[in-house]
């Protein structure tokens, strides 16, 4: 007859029978599992472009028609309901990216719209049609953000050609990767924080004074200024103070009934990075996502509609929002 040592042993053994049975069980599926390689994830309306993408890398400071393949930015089925109705809004940076998205869709949601760029006029004008193609006025204005009468102006002939200013969205940037800190040269740091910082600095300035109740200001952070990026620095220093700049400044204008806001994208696929990524990165860019591909611009501008409409965040403020592919 079994002891109760012997019917304790039979106990254990058996346990860790049954633990070695679950660990062969799991060692099998995950094999199976590394040998499958993940694919990019789809998740949206249509299918999105996946790396590796064509090598190629552009001059300064790009151009969306020479990208292959072109951002996808008209977000076909985006359907518009009036959230942002008889708005007008400024866009710096609106001539391609986030900024030409986000364009149409402040035009679908019956906004005009004023398209602030740098030289890339030809990319401009196909936002002006994007635009206008929705039924909505759009000027384009060129210059250079880091200038403070550059921002007064662009500010005076949006009021002055479409009748006021409800909503600032803050996009234009300047990247450029340094592998080495000590290569990053004072002029090239000097560019970023001028562009990256001044700018959204002096256009909000230049905004607020013709702001009412119920208006908007969104900048554009971005990923980085979370988490940084060893080869971006300076970017990611600027960035990082974009987002506090978003907290304050909304502390600032609450009681002025102005909300300030922010949203902090990962990769996404826009003339910023072709244009100073090596062309061997650029066929990767946004492949180590956990979605394995960038976004693009339209996956990105409806969270733009979200911050700018008093529908749909009037308790909403002082946010940053990453746009990242997931954790």
């Amino acid at each position: 007859m079994p002891t109760k040592l012997d019917q304790k042993t039979g106990s254990t053994k058996s346990a860790a029978t049954k633990q070695r049975r679950i660990k062969k069980g799991v060692d099998a599926e995950d094999k199976a599992f590394r040998e499958e390689r993940p694919k990019p994830a789809q998740l949206g309306a249509r299918k999105y472009p996946e790396p590796p993408f064509p090598k190629q890398h552009h001059p300064k400071p790009g151009h969306e028609y020479q990208i292959k393949p072109a951002p996808l930015y008209d977000a076909p089925f985006y359907i518009g309901s009036k959230k942002l109705d008889g708005k007008v809004a400024l866009i710096t940076g609106g001539d391609s990216g986030i900024g030409r998205a986000v364009a149409v869709l402040f035009a679908r949601e019956g906004a005009d719209v004023a398209i602030s760029y740098l030289t890339e006029k030809t990319d401009a004008e196909a936002t002006k049609k994007a635009v206008e193609a929705e039924g909505r006025r759009c000027i384009t204005i060129a210059g250079d953000v880091s200038k403070r009468a550059y921002c007064l102006r662009a500010v005076q002939r949006t009021i002055k050609e479409l009748g006021s200013l409800d909503v600032l969205v803050n996009n234009a940037a300047f990247q450029i990767h340094s592998a080495k800190f000590e290569d990053l040269t004072p002029e090239h740091f000097d560019t970023t924080v001028k562009t990256n910082l001044y700018g959204y600095f002096h256009m909000a300035q230049a905004a607020i004074p013709h702001m009412k109740p119920g208006s908007a200001i969104i900048n554009t952070g971005s990923i980085t200024g979370i988490d940084g990026s060893k080869e971006l620095v300076d970017y990611s220093m600027t960035k990082g103070g974009i987002h506090a700049f978003t907290r304050a400044l909304s502390a600032n204008l609450l009681s002025r009934g102005i909300r300030v806001n922010c949203v902090a994208p990962g990769p996404v696929w826009t003339p910023l990075n072709p244009s100073e990524k090596e062309a061997e990165d650029v066929a990767q860019f946004g492949s180590k996502t956990p979605m394995k591909r960038p976004a693009q611009p339209e996956e990105i501008a409806p969270a733009y509609v979200l911050l700018a409409s008093p529908h749909c965040s009037s308790y909403i403020t002082g946010e940053i929002l990453p746009i990242i592919g997931g954790y």
